[in-house]
């Protein structure tokens, strides 16, 4: 628990002036993650950090495996960290695994692991989120017919690249995530406005490789269930990157369903937002696999999803 606090220098006494929360839950619900690393493409190394479903008050059936949420983190050339994060619990206090993937390009394991992402955005990082699902599948630690993805911003992009470009996820969530690379590099803000350059490839050579990894071009690909969310006043990924994407999906028949709020931006801020998305993507989940829906749990629409 991070804390603020004043001290009697003579004394030594402490005050605790502020806490990041004021109680940690109790530890028979909490996951401590492992940290892994994995085979990924091209006979690379891959790392991440695994989450084992933890619930005091529940067990598995016996022979039962978990589903599996993967997650790309954002940036694209951020990290995944091991320090507690209350929305990975959520997940995991419920039944599911958790792989947070520091996919090659993620900050803190070297330049060159760094650089890998160079001109890779949407296909390094896919890479190693697929090989991480695979891997705890083939470890027993998940069941391969229910693995998911999600990720917001970067990592929207990384999901809905991982859908349109493989088979291995049954269903994913995109939060405000990235769909269309050209219309980034048109709407970003000053300061990422050479970021994809870096990422994808330098303007004069961009156009083709920009169609090629933007996942808007190859919605005929995309047949598995979607959820997106969406701030209504996103500066960075404006909302018609989820909402073309939610017409092209919905238009084929897809199952998708799009939430959106309104007064969030780039990441949700306001606690109630924050409960509302991750139950409606519980809800979300639960309803693909056919699982019942605890009555406490809100509705969700889903278009396109048979009942």
């Amino acid at each position: 628990v991070l804390f603020r606090s004043a001290v009697d220098v003579d004394s030594g006494a402490r005050e605790v002036l502020a806490r990041s929360i004021e109680s940690l839950p109790d530890e028979g619900y909490l996951s401590v993650p492992r940290s892994i690393r994995y085979p990924s493409a091209n006979g690379r190394t891959a790392y991440a950090f695994h989450y084992a479903p933890t619930n005091k008050d529940y067990a598995p059936n016996d022979g039962e495996l978990p589903p599996l949420i993967v997650i790309g983190h954002g940036g694209p050339t951020g990290m995944a960290t091991s320090t507690l994060k209350l929305a990975t619990q959520f997940w995991t206090s419920r039944g599911f695994a958790v792989l947070d993937v520091n996919y090659g390009g993620s900050t803190g394991f070297g330049r060159h692991y760094r650089d890998l992402l160079r001109g890779q955005w949407g296909v390094i990082d896919v890479e190693d989120c697929v090989a991480g699902a695979r891997h705890l599948a083939d470890e027993k630690l998940a069941d391969p017919e229910r693995l998911l993805i999600r990720g917001s911003s970067a990592g929207g992009l990384t999901t809905l690249s991982a859908l349109a470009f493989h088979d291995v996820f049954k269903a994913g969530a995109s939060y405000y995530g990235v769909s269309d690379l050209a219309g980034l590099d048109a709407d970003s803000h000053k300061f990422e406005s050479h970021y994809n350059e870096y990422l994808i490839a330098p303007k004069a050579q961009a156009a083709a490789v920009y169609r090629q990894r933007s996942p808007i071009h190859h919605t005929a690909s995309l047949t598995r269930p979607m959820i997106f969310f969406q701030g209504l006043d996103d500066k960075v990924v404006p909302p018609q990157q989820s909402e073309a994407m939610v017409e092209a999906l919905r238009a084929r028949g897809v199952p998708v369903a799009y939430i959106t709020l309104e007064g969030e931006g780039h990441g949700f801020r306001k606690a109630d937002s924050v409960v509302r998305t991750l139950e409606a993507e519980l809800v979300f989940y639960l309803r693909v696999f056919g699982i019942p829906v605890p009555g406490a749990l809100p509705a969700v629409e889903i278009e396109n999803l048979a009942a």
